[in-house]
C-alpha cells in the first residue's frame, strides 16, 4: 500500500476535528478497556452479538451486497458511466499498468495469504451442502471462494471510492464519507449527521484493520513454528503484534514516504514469486484448467449464492463464519481501500473505474486461489495432500504452511510467505492509521506524527486484545459489528452517489452548450472581425490583458447585479484566471472563471510551403472553466455584454440543476 499523503508541500498539521475523533477514540477504548478486564465476558458477549447479526439482520447483508454489485454494473454500461472522477479537462495520472498494479497492492494482502488455502480445504472437509471430501465439493469450494473474494467485495469498493473521488475531485467537497451524503442531507454533511458517519468509518476501519492484523500474526505464529520450532498460542502472538506494531509505528514517526513505498513494491514482488513458484511447482495445466473451469462455475452461480441465505438448510452458523463475516469485512475495509483507489483514479471516467477496479483484481485473486487452493485440493484428492484438511481442520492459521511443505524447497517458500506476511502487516497499518487520521481531521492529509502513531498503536491494541478476548472468532464478530451500522451509510452512500451523477447527465443533456456571438444575442461585433479574433492565434500575453480587462470588468458588473437582490456573489482576479462566485447557502455554488490555455498551433496549408514554421509552436485561448472543470470552449474577442450573456447562460443552467436535486 502506498502512502496517500501529498510530500511536495507540506503544511501545519491539520488540529483534529474534535465531534470525530472523541466519539470514535472512547467507543473504541471503552471496548479495550471492557474487553481488557474481563475477556471472558467479552467473549461471551461477542458470540451472542455474532448469533444475533446471523439471525437477526444476515438478511441486511446479503440484500446490501447485492444492491451494491447491481449499483455498480448499471453505472459501468448506463450513461453515467461517461462522468469523470475530476474536473472534465482531468486526465488520470496513471497508466493502465501503473493503476491495475496499484488496485491490486490495495486489496486484500494478508486475506489472501491467510485464505488462499485454507478456505478452499475447509469448505472441501465441511461444505456447507453436500457430501465431505469429494469431487462435487471441490468444485463447491472453489465456487464459494470465488463468491467471497470476487465481484461483491470489490463492489464495495467500488462505491466507497467512486463517492470519495467524484464528491472530492469533481464537487471540491472535503475527502471523508460524509461527502457522499450531500446529495441527499446537503451542508448538514459538516454538523452532527456527518460527525456520526465518519465516527462509524473510523471504528469499521479499525476493527477491520485489526482483524486483518489478527489474522496476518496468527500465520506468522505458524510459520515460525512449522520453521523454527517457535510455540504457537496467544501469548507469542500478542508479542508478535507488539513487535510488528512497533516497526509500523517507527515508520509513521520517520515519516519515510519512500520506505513506505519500497515495502509496497516488496510485497508485490514477492507476492508474484510466491505465485509463480507454486504454479511452476505445482500442477501447472491442472491450475490453468481450473482457472477457466472456476470462472464460468463462479459466473454461473453468482446470483443464487447472492441471496442464499441457508434458511432450508439451517446454515446459520456456516453462514456467520463465512459469508457474513466477509461481507462486513469488506464493508469495514472500503473507508481504508475505498480512499486509496479514490485517489489514485483521480481523471478516470466512472466507467473505467468500475470495470477496472471490478475486474483487474478479482481476476488476479481468483489466479491466486486458484493457484494455491486448487493445488491443496489436488492433493487431498489424490490421496498425497499429507493431511492438510485435518491440519487445516486443527489450526487454519497453519494451512500455507502445510500445502508448501508438499513442494520443492519448502523453507524457502514458506519463510517467504512470512516475510510476505509481515510487510503487508507493516505497510497496512502505517497506510491504515493514515486514512483513519484523514478522516478525523475532516478530510485534510497534513495530519500530525503524533495522531498516525496513536492510531496505529490502537490498531495493534484493538488486536491483541480480540485476540485474549475469544481468538478469530472475536475477531471475526468484532468487524461484523462494527460494520453493521457503517452498511447503512454505504447504501445511503450509494443513493447519494447515483442521484448525483443522473443529475448531473441530465444537466448536460438538458443543455449541451457550443456558445457563439449569435447565441449571446450580440451582433456590435463585424463577422469579418469575429473571424479574424478566432484565426488569431493570440499569444498568452494578450489573453490575460483580454482575461484582467474585459472579463473581470464582466464579472464584476454580474457580481453587482446579482448583490443587489440580496444575493451573495463576488469577482476576483487571481494569478491566472478572473473568478465569479455565487453562494447558494446549504446548495451547491455557482462558480465561473475564465483561464488562458496554452494549445498547438493548427496547420492550414501544406508544411513544405512553410519550412521555417516549429512545430510545437503555441497560442493560447480564454477557456470557461465550471464547478465540473473546462467547457471546452473560447471567449476571446467577445464584448464585455457577450462575456455577460454568457454567465447568464450558464448561471441559468446552475439554477435548473439546483431544482433537478431538490426533486
Amino acid at each position: 500500500m502506498t502512502d496517500l499523503t501529498d510530500t511536495s508541500a507540506r503544511k501545519a498539521p491539520a488540529p483534529i476535528l474534535k465531534p470525530v475523533f472523541i466519539p470514535a477514540a472512547g467507543i473504541i477504548a471503552l471496548i479495550v478497556v471492557l474487553t481488557a478486564f474481563s475477556p471472558e465476558l467479552a467473549g461471551g458477549i461477542f458470540n451472542r452479538m455474532n448469533s444475533w447479526i446471523v439471525e437477526t439482520v444476515g438478511w441486511f447483508y446479503a440484500l446490501s451486497v447485492s444492491v451494491i454489485l447491481v449499483t455498480c454494473l448499471f453505472l459501468a454500461f448506463s450513461s453515467l458511466g461517461q462522468i469523470r472522477l475530476g474536473p472534465d479537462h482531468s486526465r488520470p495520472d496513471y497508466s493502465y499498468t501503473s493503476w491495475f498494479a496499484m488496485l491490486f497492492s490495495a486489496g486484500m494482502g494478508i486475506g489472501l495469504l491467510f485464505f488462499g488455502v485454507a478456505e478452499p480445504i475447509m469448505h472441501y472437509a465441511a461444505p456447507p451442502e453436500g457430501y465431505p471430501e469429494t469431487w462435487q465439493s471441490a468444485r463447491a469450494a472453489m465456487e464459494i471462494t470465488y463468491f467471497h473474494w470476487g465481484l461483491h467485495a470489490w463492489a464495495i469498493y467500488v462505491v466507497v471510492g467512486m463517492s470519495l473521488a467524484y464528491f472530492s475531485f469533481r464537487c471540491g467537497l472535503p475527502l471523508t464519507i460524509r461527502s457522499a451524503l450531500y446529495p441527499i442531507i446537503g451542508e448538514r454533511i459538516y454538523g452532527p449527521i456527518g460527525h456520526a458517519v465518519d465516527v462509524f468509518a473510523v471504528i469499521g476501519t479499525l476493527f477491520g484493520v485489526a482483524t486483518s492484523l489478527g489474522l496476518g500474526v496468527s500465520q506468522v505464529n505458524a510459520g515460525l513454528s512449522y520453521l523454527f520450532g517457535l510455540p504457537t498460542g496467544t501469548s507469542v502472538q500478542i508479542t508478535l503484534i507488539a513487535l510488528i506494531t512497533g516497526a509500523a509505528t517507527l515508520s509513521v514517526v520517520s515519516g519515510l514516504d519512500k520506505g513506505i513505498k519500497r515495502l509496497s513494491e516488496l510485497n508485490m514482488l514477492l507476492a508474484c514469486v510466491l505465485l509463480v513458484c507454486v504454479i511452476a511447482a505445482g500442477p501447472t495445466l491442472l491450475i490453468f484448467n481450473s482457472y477457466v473451469e472456476n470462472l464460468g462455475n463462479y459466473l454461473q452461480t453468482m446470483f443464487h449464492r447472492s441471496l442464499d441465505l441457508k434458511v432450508y438448510e439451517d446454515g446459520d452458523a456456516w453462514l456467520g463464519s463465512w459469508t457474513i463475516f466477509y461481507w462486513g469485512w469488506w464493508v469495514s475495509w472500503s473507508p481504508f481501500v475505498g480512499m486509496f483507489i479514490a485517489r489514485i483514479s483521480r481523471g478516470r471516467t466512472v466507467r473505467e473505474f468500475v470495470l477496472g477496479v471490478l475486474l483487474v483484481p478479482s481476476l488476479v485473486s481468483f489466479l491466486w486461489f486458484t493457484a494455491f487452493g486448487n493445488s491443496a485440493l489436488f492433493l487431498e484428492l489424490a490421496g498425497d495432500g499429507a493431511g492438510i484438511a485435518v491440519a487445516v481442520s486443527e489450526n487454519m492459521p497453519v494451512a500455507l504452511f502445510k500445502f508448501l511443505e508438499n513442494l520443492p524447497f519448502a523453507e524457502v517458500t514458506s519463510l517467504i510467505a512470512i516475510v510476505l506476511v509481515v510487510t503487508f502487516f507493516v505497510t497496512s497499518s502505517d497506510s491504515g492509521s493514515l486514512v483513519i487520521d484523514i478522516i478525523t481531521v475532516g478530510g485534510k492529509t497534513n495530519t500530525a506524527v503524533w495522531q498516525r502513531v496513536f492510531w496505529a498503536v490502537s490498531e495493534g491494541l484493538v488486536a491483541a486484545i480480540l485476540l485474549l478476548a475469544g481468538g478469530l472468532g472475536a475477531l471475526q464478530t468484532a468487524t461484523v459489528a462494527s460494520a453493521l451500522p457503517f452498511t447503512v451509510v454505504v447504501l445511503f452512500a450509494t443513493f447519494g452517489l447515483v442521484r448525483a451523477l443522473r443529475a448531473e447527465v441530465t444537466k448536460l443533456h438538458d443543455g449541451e452548450i457550443v456558445p457563439d456571438v449569435a447565441v449571446s444575442g450580440a451582433s456590435d461585433i463585424p463577422w469579418k472581425t469575429r473571424l479574424n479574433e478566432i484565426l488569431s492565434h493570440p499569444t498568452k500575453a494578450r489573453v490575460e490583458k483580454f482575461i484582467d480587462e474585459r472579463v473581470i470588468a464582466a464579472l464584476k458588473e454580474v457580481a453587482a447585479e446579482i448583490e443587489r437582490h440580496d444575493s451573495s456573489a463576488h469577482a476576483v482576479l487571481d494569478s491566472d484566471s478572473a473568478q465569479l462566485v455565487v453562494g447558494h447557502q446549504d446548495e451547491a455554488n455557482f462558480y465561473f472563471a475564465v483561464k488562458p490555455k496554452g494549445c498547438l498551433k493548427p496547420a492550414f496549408a501544406f508544411p513544405e510551403f512553410n519550412p521555417d514554421d516549429e512545430r510545437g509552436e503555441r497560442f493560447y485561448r480564454a477557456e470557461v472553466h465550471l464547478a465540473d472543470g473546462g467547457q471546452k470552449y473560447c471567449i476571446f474577442g467577445y464584448t464585455q455584454e457577450q462575456i455577460i450573456n454568457d454567465v447568464l447562460k450558464q448561471y441559468n443552467r446552475h439554477i435548473e440543476y439546483l431544482h433537478m436535486v431538490r426533486v
